[in-house]
């Protein structure tokens, strides 16, 4: 029982083991159902090739996406073709209508188309005008985050056409300009449906390289289908993701795809942007040349100025005679000196003379001018002291005395004493001693 059921329950469940596989018919069955579920769509796609057979029922078409490598097959009544208001071209952008079918014979899809409308140049520059809009609100087209371009870069990466006149133009300008200049080239697909994946490949490849410090996305002018392009969403922001400064040069000067809003600097023509990258070699050797005369003219006219001001500075009395303001000082020194010395003298003079006659004085009132008169001082000798003789009294008779006259001393005794006024009042003790 238990071997019958999961019998049952493998065979319920086909393409689950090894054992109980789907046949091809049944996947290709299944794939066409849930194809046919998606219903007719609408679908926009640019014509990368026509295959239009006279006689044949069926035309054949290949339906490429604009912004990556992704095509589709389409299928279509010839006349369809036939009857559209404007000729379709390998390179038209289109919008049709169809389903999408799953041939289970060969496995493989197309859409089957019942209306075609060809995209007209009005749609596309409103398509344009709203893409511009909704990058300038997210801020891509900000002055502020534009990056200065380096002023003589190691290496240039170049993105263009293949032997196009603005690959000509860039590198020929920019060599006349500047020889040494490096290029790195990418050359790529400036027109059709497989540009804007081959330039954006090329700017990030451009961008991670390391030398490159700049980089120039250039074509020549062409039709608003041509350039359309370089309005591509997906270009525009990768050249504002990019790290590397970026050179929009496409087209002429009233050429405006968004490219050169988004870019770092907006070049009118290849020609102008190789002017632009790298600085001109002749005008540079000017400008050096100019500026080596200027300076030099600069330096010369400093000097000048200098010594000029130094020849101001010597002509001046101070300098031009240093020893003369000494001399006119010393001569005031030595004036000053004498007057001091006269000052001097005249008071040692004055007190000379004060001195001499205070020395007359004294001599005149001295004991020894009252000696040399004839007077005498008389002492008493009692010991080895001896005391002044003013009185009778201190002289009783019999006491030494020693009597000192001009010349010399005499020793005599008192033989008596004999008072000619009246005896003083005695002193106290106090005032005596």
């Amino acid at each position: 029982m238990t071997s019958d059921g999961a019998s049952e329950a493998t065979a319920a469940a086909p393409g689950s083991s090894a054992e109980q596989p789907w046949p091809v018919r049944s996947i290709a069955v299944k794939v066409a159902q849930w194809i046919d579920r998606l219903g007719s769509v609408w679908v926009e796609g640019q014509i990368t090739q026509i295959n239009l057979r006279p006689g044949t029922r069926t035309a054949f078409l290949v339906l490429r996406d604009t912004s990556a490598d992704m095509s589709l097959t389409v299928t279509c009544d010839p006349d369809l073709l036939r009857r559209s208001p404007v000729p379709l071209t390998e390179g038209s952008r289109v919008v049709v209508y169809g389903k999408l079918q799953f041939f289970t014979g060969r496995g493989s899809i197309s859409l089957r188309i019942t209306e075609i409308r060809p995209v007209g140049i009005g749609e596309l520059l409103a398509r344009i005008e709203r893409l511009k809009a909704l990058l300038a609100a997210e801020g891509l087209f900000d002055e502020r985050l534009k990056r200065p371009l380096p002023f003589l870069p190691g290496t240039v990466g170049l993105i263009t056409g293949r032997a196009s006149a603005a690959e000509h133009d860039v590198l020929t300008v920019a060599r006349d300009r500047w020889p040494a200049v490096r290029f790195a080239v990418r050359n790529v697909a400036v027109q059709g449906p497989t540009a804007v994946p081959q330039i954006i490949a090329a700017l990030a490849e451009l961008d991670a390289d390391p030398t490159v410090e700049v980089v120039v996305l250039a074509r020549g002018g062409g039709s608003t289908e041509d350039l359309l392009p370089f309005s591509d969403e997906a270009l525009c922001r990768a050249i504002a993701a990019a790290r590397t400064p970026v050179v929009s040069a496409i087209g002429h000067e009233p050429d405006a795809p968004l490219s050169d809003l988004v870019a770092d600097v907006r070049a009118a023509t290849p020609t102008d942007a190789a002017k632009r990258v790298v600085p001109d070699a002749v005008a540079e050797l000017a400008g050096v040349r100019e500026l080596r005369a200027r300076s030099a003219a600069a330096l010369r006219g400093w000097v000048a100025r200098e010594t000029n001001a130094l020849a101001q500075l010597r002509s001046r009395p101070v300098l031009a005679d240093p020893l003369r303001e000494l001399a006119h000082r010393a001569d005031e020194v030595e004036r000053l000196r004498l007057a001091a010395r006269r000052t001097v003298e005249h008071a040692l003079r004055a007190e000379q003379t004060t001195v001499t006659h205070l020395r007359e004085k004294l001599t005149a009132v001295g004991p020894a001018a009252t000696l040399a008169r004839g007077y005498a001082v008389v002492q008493r000798v009692a010991g080895p002291e001896r005391h002044v003789v003013r009185s009778v009294d201190d002289a009783p008779a019999g006491s030494q005395l020693r009597i000192r006259v001009a010349d010399g001393a005499i020793t005599a005794a008192a033989l008596g004493t004999q008072r000619t006024t009246p005896a003083p009042e005695p002193k106290d003790q106090h005032a005596h001693g």
